[in-house]
């Protein structure tokens, strides 16, 4: 049995244990350098995988994410930010964790090696949907049960992993594969792997997102204001983008519901509420569309 390279020994941390602090936070400073350009190496398929989620999303399709220890929990994180970020549903984006909601927080031993839990966990999958199966070694059997069950459904497969041996890229439609090397303490695929996981799925859903008008320039105009950091946001952004000050915003805002979209409308366009809905209805909310058909109209 080969090693799996999240494996091996960093030459470069091998007396780490009785260097001073400052030196082995600089070393564990110097080796996360590593991952960002490791990141950079797979763009172009990181790009082809926000495609895919892009379409099925306009499709009704939701976006899965499979993994166990780490690469679960990453995958449950990144999925509870879409909802407050977005103003999407809860059911849009979905962190599935092998071993269940009580391994966030609490190891289950042999769940990853459980082919046919991750089938099972993977019933929930239609064809519309996006499987994205995450593990540092790509080798968890309970990943191959979900992707096993993935293609009964026909649904769509990715694959992201920090090992180019990874028997898992072999079962995927498209596999990001981030080599960010042995980390600093052998096996503990939490950090540079873990680090390059994060990155990929914030650029998956952030991508995605905007590829289907969850933003305006660089605004998340579906954001949920259900705090006053929040709604202090949305009184800016409206603000900015209509070019008025921050009273008529938040006074706007409170009329329209705290609708950003619908806000900036009104105000840019001088139009009701009762249009400016009918415009984003038109236009799938995407308030870039809505706002050029005013201006053609």
């Amino acid at each position: 049995m080969s090693e799996i390279i999240t494996e091996y020994r960093n030459e470069n941390t091998k007396n780490i244990d009785v260097l001073p602090t400052i030196d082995i936070v600089t070393k564990i400073n110097e080796e996360d350098k590593i991952v960002a350009e490791a990141v950079e190496d797979e763009l172009e398929n990181i790009a082809r995988a926000v495609d895919i989620i892009a379409k099925q999303f306009l499709q009704g399709g939701r976006l899965y994410y499979f993994g166990a220890g780490t690469s679960g929990r990453l995958g449950v994180l990144d999925a509870s930010e879409c909802p407050p970020t977005f103003g999407v549903r809860a059911d849009m984006v979905q962190g599935i964790i092998a071993g269940g909601d009580d391994a966030f927080k609490i190891a289950v031993e042999g769940a990853e090696d459980n082919f046919e839990l991750g089938e099972k966990d993977a019933q929930i999958l239609t064809q519309n949907d996006v499987c994205v199966a995450i593990s540092a070694s790509g080798k968890p059997k309970y990943l191959f049960g979900v992707l096993a069950q993935a293609e009964k459904v026909g649904c769509k497969t990715i694959a992201i992993t920090c090992n180019h041996e990874a028997e898992i890229l072999e079962e995927v439609g498209l596999g990001i594969c981030v080599e960010v090397g042995p980390e600093v303490i052998a096996g503990s695929s939490r950090m540079k792997a873990g680090t390059a996981q994060k990155m990929i799925l914030n650029m998956l859903t952030t991508g995605a997102m905007i590829k289907i008008g969850k933003t305006y320039e660089n605004f998340m105009i579906d954001l949920m204001p259900t705090n006053e950091k929040l709604k202090d946001r949305a009184i800016r952004i409206v603000a900015e983008l209509a070019g008025v000050n921050a009273s008529t915003a938040l006074k706007t805002l409170l009329e329209c519901g705290w609708s950003i979209k619908v806000a900036i409308l009104t105000l840019k366009c001088d139009i009701t509420q009762e249009k400016a809905k009918e415009l984003l209805r038109k236009h799938h909310g995407v308030l870039r569309l809505a706002l050029a058909d005013f201006v053609r109209a």
